[in-house]
């Protein structure tokens, strides 16, 4: 194997460091964004999760108020 082709004609020692840092650079950046990314689907979930129970029972006492409008007697 040509070891020219490594060291790009002389400039390699200045471009393979340079690739190195930006791919552990956006490496960082991926990881970093998805563990904030899990993290706001964690809350995003818990506070879905009480608006649902809450939406139940506003509709359970819709359905209630129903039943005793509709079979109340004029």
């Amino acid at each position: 194997m040509d070891l020219n082709f490594l060291s790009l004609n002389g400039y390699g020692m200045f471009v393979w460091p340079a690739f190195l840092f930006t791919f552990i650079s956006c490496l960082f950046l991926y990881l970093k964004t998805k563990r904030e990314l899990q993290q706001l689907e964690d809350i995003y979930l818990k506070e879905f999760k009480q608006l649902e129970a809450i939406k139940i029972e506003v509709v359970k006492e819709k359905e209630e108020e129903k039943k005793v409008f509709s079979s109340s007697a004029i």
